[in-house]
């Protein structure tokens, strides 16, 4: 685990609430802290509440924007392996274990030269039905995926059936959260 850092933002930059979703504007100048700092996002402490900021606004916190990765295979085809390390790039802004690890994405499909070109089709939940994150989250996952080398389209589809447990788990995950 991390340790918190509190800076000063740099400039104006925008953020979502946690767990409510709700955007807000985080003034420059502003003492916040950064409680985790992965997947290329920021979850931070500012004014007694917790909120998310993406990696494409890391200046405003005077970190440097992420950068993807990916070798690019020279058939056109989308390689499996990348599109899963994009959604473990993924991060929960309250929980420090990606999406893949904790057991929200419930199938993903690579689909290779339909009309629209190479398909990605998620089918993934959430920790609870009511998160506010959850369209953040699922967006996330959907931008890191459209990364992937020759990926044309990706579909995250939401689903609560089955609905999401501690079961879902990796042990991974598991160890990271302490509950083995």
């Amino acid at each position: 685990m991390q340790e918190r850092e509190v800076v000063l933002t740099k400039r104006e930059v925008e953020a979502r609430l946690v767990p409510s979703g709700t955007e807000i504007m985080v003034p420059a100048d502003t003492f916040v802290t950064i409680t985790q700092s992965l997947g290329g996002t920021f979850s931070v402490a500012v004014n007694g509440n917790l909120a998310r900021i993406e990696g494409h606004d890391a200046d405003a916190l005077g970190k440097t924007p992420p950068e993807s990765s990916f070798d690019t295979p020279e058939d056109g085809s989308v390689n499996d392996h990348q599109v899963w390390e994009a959604m473990r790039s993924c991060y929960d802004p309250e929980i420090p274990v990606n999406v893949v690890d904790l057991g929200l994405i419930y199938s993903c499909e690579v689909v290779q030269g339909t009309e629209e070109g190479n398909q990605v089709n998620i089918v993934m939940t959430l920790t609870a039905a009511g998160c506010g994150m959850g369209p953040v989250i699922t967006e996330d996952v959907r931008r890191k995926v459209e990364h992937v080398p020759n990926v044309d389209k990706v579909n995250v589809e939401l689903t609560f059936d089955p609905p999401w447990n501690n079961d879902m788990l990796t042990d991974e995950a598991k160890l990271e959260l302490g509950m083995m």
